[in-house]
């Protein structure tokens, strides 16, 4: 008789600490992000600046301030510099995936409509809560803060914005120090790229080299993006707590009724105009929003429109729009449907300047802000701010260009929700438009889901490799739950996943 030992217990492995943090859903890190941000933000405030640091012998940023300002400001510009090449490629992909599309002129035209139709509501919903709430004549901020922008945007200087100064719409300019840095025309580059996408339609089949090119491209631009986005959560730790610590509390309670109304405008809009517009069309409402979701979420974190649209169109391509349809209409929208950039934002901040200088509008004034959104929204090109988008009204109006200052300090906080605005409104147009050109997959919409950047990411995968997203789903929902849920496969390349 034998006696059996019991065989000691096995000793789980240890789980990395940085595998454990990045297995945390995206969401959650970006909501860590913004509680971390706001208390290191807090903190650097009380900390105060620093005798003599500053470089004219002054007070200066202490360490905290100035690590935060240096993180958010790192993360802003990797977002730039993949703007360029992104646009441009972008662009001319998508108008070369409408030669095959017999109806291409119609559903570039109902897109363009349907962009004015809700700028043109945005920027009614922005005009009646200024009239109503007059948010200049009770602020707390004061004319020491009033200072002209160094970007401008008058409507010369708009339509010579629209002619390049050379083909890569990029200038250089010189420092007082004899450095060099170089900056781009994201309007001159939307204007090469529109003039080269129609230059390669017209070549036809001697131009399907360059499109391979072109679409291997985008696809090698959009991975770096996907790497970029990946530090949005530290980003967003740098970029909001720079803006508590510049700027304090005391800076949104002096401007408490125009950030207030800005945020009551999109929630109109996004929450009461969307809606509407959707049951209006016969689609579901819930459908929608769960879809779109991660687009939105990673606008508000991201702050650029540009840097959102790889998620923009793959969330609405994962609605039931034709891929050929959802590649012209989301580059497009990214560049030039800017409901809370270009709308709502312009609209308040103009009549708050008007309040502030006790200059009155009149109904022409309010039209002329109207044309304005509705006309000159390319002007905002994508990029993160409205600063051109503001002044290009002011000066539509002949109100002081110095107002810009006056908004600056609360900019960083309203800048988040006018870019998830933004982006959920550069997808519903190409869902209404589907709809109603009789285009959309309404079983891919109604089945449409809040679902994971890694799962999106998972469906492009297999998109590239040929292979019937929507079908493999259909077929084997379960397979579909595991891509979402198993961020373990080692075959898979992580990407952000929201809660």
């Amino acid at each position: 008789m034998s006696i059996s030992t019991p065989s000691p217990t096995a000793t789980p492995a240890r789980r990395h600490p940085l595998r454990a943090i990045v297995g945390i859903p995206f969401g959650w890190q970006v909501l860590i992000g913004l509680i971390l941000g706001v208390i290191l933000g807090l903190v650097a405030a009380q900390m105060g600046p620093v005798p003599g640091a500053g470089e004219d012998g002054g007070d200066g940023a202490n360490w905290l301030t100035t690590t935060l300002q240096t993180i958010g400001s790192i993360f802003v510009t990797l977002l730039k510099a993949l703007v360029p090449p992104l646009i441009f490629l972008a662009i001319v992909t998508s108008i070369a995936n409408l030669r095959n599309v017999t109806n291409a002129a119609r559903l570039a035209g109902k897109t363009l409509l349907w962009f004015a139709i809700t700028a043109l509501i945005a920027v009614s919903i922005g005009i009646a809560l200024g009239a109503l709430t007059s948010p200049g004549a009770r602020s707390g901020v004061t004319a020491d803060a009033a200072q002209a922008s160094d970007t401008q945007g008058g409507w010369l200087d708009f339509l010579n914005g629209l002619v390049p100064s050379n083909f890569l719409g990029i200038s250089g300019s010189a420092g007082d120090d004899g450095s060099v840095s170089l900056g781009f025309n994201a309007l001159q580059i939307l204007v090469i790229s529109i003039a080269v996408g129609i230059a390669v339609l017209s070549v036809g089949e001697k131009a399907e080299p360059f499109l391979r090119f072109t679409g291997s491209a985008l696809e090698i631009v959009q991975k770096l993006l996907w790497w970029v986005i990946r530090l949005a959560p530290i980003g967003t730790v740098g970029l909001l707590g720079n803006a508590v610590a510049s700027y304090g509390w005391d800076a949104i309670g002096s401007l408490g009724v125009f950030v207030a109304d800005v945020y009551i405008g999109m929630a109109i809009v996004l929450l009461v105009v969307y809606p509407v517009l959707l049951k209006l069309n016969g689609l579901s409402i819930g459908s929608f929003f769960r879809g779109v979701w991660p687009a939105t979420s990673l606008g508000f974190v991201s702050r650029s429109s540009l840097g959102t649209m790889p998620m923009t169109k793959s969330v609405t391509e994962r609605m039931g729009v034709p891929s050929h349809y959802a590649s012209f209409a989301v580059p497009l929208g990214a560049t030039t449907k800017m409901d809370g950039c270009a709308s709502i934002y312009p609209a308040l901040a103009a009549i708050f300047v008007a309040n502030f200088y006790g200059v009155p509008l009149g109904i022409t004034d309010y039209l002329l802000i109207v044309l304005v959104s509705v006309l000159g929204s390319a002007a905002t090109a994508g990029m993160t701010g409205a600063t051109v988008m503001l002044t290009l009204t002011l000066s539509t109006l002949g109100l002081p260009l110095e107002g810009v200052g006056l908004l600056l300090a609360v900019d960083p906080i309203l800048d988040m929700g006018r870019t998830a605005l933004n982006v959920t409104g550069q997808a519903l147009v190409p869902v209404i438009v589907a709809k109603r050109e009789q285009i959309l997959d309404r079983s891919a919409y109604e089945a449409a889901r809040r679902t994971s950047f890694q799962a999106i990411q998972v469906e492009e995968a297999r998109a590239a490799d040929g292979q019937d997203v929507a079908t493999t789903e259909a077929a084997d929902p379960a397979n579909a739950a595991q891509d979402e849920s198993d961020p373990a496969d080692g075959e898979r390349d992580r990407q952000p996943a929201t809660a």
